[in-house]
């Protein structure tokens, strides 16, 4: 794995800064490879090579992308095995996570956007002498998170590629060893140099420098909504387009008449990947007369859920990934002890852990939405418990935070989890624990973001729209 080195221009060079950062396994706190870190001189090189190499790409035909695409999916998935274990080492994903859904989430977006991408359509006719032309963007700017590496990659690069568009990655330096790999699988499926780049450095290092380089014409960005902010103001300078999807503080609304198993389920789903998702379910809205069960129920599935290495084998979480989200967490758990009734887990290691940056999974009862707790995404394994009487006020509470991402409702009345599915103000609102299906856009509202990723809408977000008169077709 070529940690010391950038992919750029087709091939794997040297930077030109000295600079390193040491990666740490969170499960042992211990270094477990060292990258080098780029400088403006290594963004200005992967830029260009981006710049030189999209007049040709912009202009390859569908088919010709596909095949390329189809060929990067079979190394996918020929060397997935080696993908996870990275993921398990960089950012602390159990071996079962690792394998079925770290690794599965990319091999689930890659076919629904080459399922996509087979019907899509580049012309349309607007009139019987004007088109409707839908082009690649440019140069993309693609900087992504630690926390799902795989998916939050693949649902930038392959679209913006499929669409014409070329690209430089900055993953995240936290967890940058999965995109290292992910580069080594472009460069084997033998995409043209200079299509696909990939510079490793920090936000404000090689983040910044693309975000506001004068060459790159769109930035899409996954992270937080502090630096989704940055990038925005950085990027206004060059007016180019900026993609983000940020965070969320979803609510998972729980009507009385809701199935037996929902608690757990919604409780469960707030504690996986070891509650470094997005789109979890951290505020549990109960109502009155089913609350003082659902504290006793989301209680024990938090005693019950084992937390371990990610290197064992079994249905556990892992570590959360670094010292400084390790510390977040334990400090915003502290202000939950002052402000609501803990019921479960608390600060410090669970029992039998003494290294590692492992969280005991948390359950806090008789919350309200002005406690920090409630307002703060804590990006750990830390739920809420709200109690509500009617449904406006579920509607009310969930809807009261400055986060649109993903909210949940559980109801065995099919015309009440419409209703209240259609007041939500969310990109996504999932009900009675039905998934979304492939191709299906992710994305929020407010300070949960502005992009669209996944599917069709994916390659919407790489595209430019032409209107094109005296249209004569090839």
């Amino acid at each position: 794995m070529n940690t010391q080195e950038f992919y750029i221009n087709g091939q794997w060079v040297a930077p030109n800064s000295a600079a390193t950062m040491d990666v740490i396994n969170p499960s042992t706190e211990e270094v477990c490879a060292t990258i080098a870190i780029g400088n403006q001189a290594d963004t200005d090189a992967a830029v260009a090579a981006a710049k030189a190499a999209f007049p040709g790409w912009s202009q390859t035909n569908k088919a010709d992308r596909v095949a390329l695409l189809q060929k990067f999916r079979d190394i996918y998935v020929s060397r997935a095995e080696d993908m996870a274990q990275a993921i398990s080492t960089e950012m602390g994903a159990p071996q079962q996570l690792a394998r079925v859904q770290q690794i599965g989430a990319g091999t689930w977006h890659i076919d629904g956007f080459l399922k996509a991408f087979d019907g899509f359509e580049f012309e349309k006719m607007h009139t019987p002498t004007e088109a409707t032309l839908l082009e690649p963007i440019g140069v993309c700017a693609l900087i992504t998170p630690w926390n799902w590496p795989m998916n939050q990659i693949i649902l930038k690069v392959i679209p913006a590629i499929a669409t014409g568009c070329t690209v430089v990655l900055k993953p995240s330096e936290v967890s940058p060893l999965s995109g290292i790999l992910f580069a080594e699988f472009m460069h084997e499926a033998g995409f043209p140099a200079g299509v696909f780049n990939l510079v490793n450095g920090d936000g404000l290092g090689v983040g910044s420098q693309l975000s506001c380089h004068p060459d790159v014409d769109m930035v899409s960005f996954t992270g937080s909504s502090r630096a989704g902010i940055a990038i925005s103001k950085v990027a206004a300078d060059t007016l180019k387009r900026v993609s983000l999807e940020l965070g969320g503080k979803g609510a998972n609304i729980i009507f009385a008449d809701a199935d037996e198993d929902a608690v757990n389920r919604g409780a469960a789903r707030c504690f996986r990947n070891s509650g470094q998702s997005c789109n979890a379910p951290t505020r549990m809205l109960v109502e009155r007369s089913r609350y003082d069960e659902a504290v006793i129920q989301a209680a024990a599935t938090a005693e019950a859920t084992r937390v371990g290495p990610a290197s064992e084998e079994g249905e556990h979480i892992g570590p959360v990934v670094s010292e400084a989200q390790f510390t977040k967490i334990q400090d915003l758990i502290e202000i939950g002890k002052k402000e609501a009734r803990l019921v479960a887990g608390g600060t410090g290691r669970p029992d039998g852990l003494n290294r590692g940056y492992f969280v005991r999974p948390t359950v806090f009862a008789d919350v309200n939405n002005d406690m920090e707790i409630a307002r703060t995404e804590i990006f750990g394994p830390v739920l809420s418990i709200i109690p509500f009487d009617a449904e406006e006020e579920a509607v009310a509470l969930a809807n009261d935070t400055v986060y649109g991402l993903t909210n949940y409702v559980q109801s065995s009345d099919d015309a009440k989890r419409m209703r209240v599915g259609r007041q939500l103000r969310s990109g996504m609102v999932e009900t009675n624990g039905k998934g979304f299906a492939q191709g299906s856009p992710f994305g929020g509202y407010k300070q949960s973001g502005n992009g669209r990723e996944g599917g069709a809408f994916g390659l919407h977000e790489f595209l430019e729209v032409k209107a094109l008169s005296g249209f004569v077709a090839d």
